[in-house]
């Protein structure tokens, strides 16, 4: 009789597909990696926003109680115009950029900004009978909707401010991208003191949520 272990993981639970509330609450620069787009090896820097949906909750964990659903979704730290970071951003707060605007924004604006997610479920390429689900698009929260308050603590991770608690607590495919990164390597480089522990208490909580977009 054998008793055989594995490697296969358990499916995960989708989001239904819908639109639902949710306040960002998790920024996590990826760095700059190269990818292969259509046959082409492309670098550029990457950022992950993720956000969670305060009306949607589940006991994950006994000893957490009720969590609500979460999703985060990479793009390419570019404000060009046809960048999909910027069209994501226009679509939120209901106008494009100037062009002066657009020179340099600060993504860290959006932490702790309520909005509206739609999400839709595409089939897998690597097996078209499974599913994923992603973020159709973004928009302002409908006037007189209120965005319930944060629950998760506002989890920011930058190379300017390297916290190696946090990136410990990612999951294993944002780590492994992250160590393919020109920023990483160099960190990782001997000798290189740069990497510094910082107390992330002063941004892990928000007095009253922010509805008003400051962007």
């Amino acid at each position: 009789m054998a008793i055989n272990a594995t490697n296969k993981k358990a499916p995960q639970e989708l989001i239904p597909a819908g639109n639902y509330l949710a306040r960002c609450y998790q920024m996590i620069e990826i760095g700059t990696i190269t990818e292969t787009v259509m046959g082409k090896n492309v670098t550029h820097a990457k950022i992950r926003i993720g956000w969670e949906l305060p009306t949607e909750l589940k006991v994950f964990k006994e000893e957490n109680g009720e969590q609500p659903f979460v999703i985060s979704q990479e793009y390419t730290l570019s404000m060009n115009e046809k960048a999909s970071l910027r069209k994501m951003l226009a679509s939120w707060r209901g106008k494009d950029f100037t062009e002066d605007e657009a020179k340099s924004f600060d993504v860290t604006k959006l932490l702790g900004v309520g909005c509206m997610l739609n999400i839709i479920h595409k089939p897998k390429k690597s097996d078209p009978d499974s599913y994923y689900q992603t973020i159709s698009s973004i928009t302002a929260v409908p006037k007189g909707i209120k965005v319930p308050d944060q629950i998760n603590k506002l989890f920011v991770l930058s190379y300017d401010e390297f916290d190696e608690t946090l990136f410990r607590s990612l999951p294993d495919f944002i780590t492994n991208t992250m160590k393919t990164s020109e920023e990483y390597k160099k960190f990782i480089e001997p000798g290189n003191t740069t990497i510094e522990q910082d107390d992330y208490s002063g941004v892990n909580s928000i007095e009253e949520p922010i509805d008003d977009l400051p962007f």
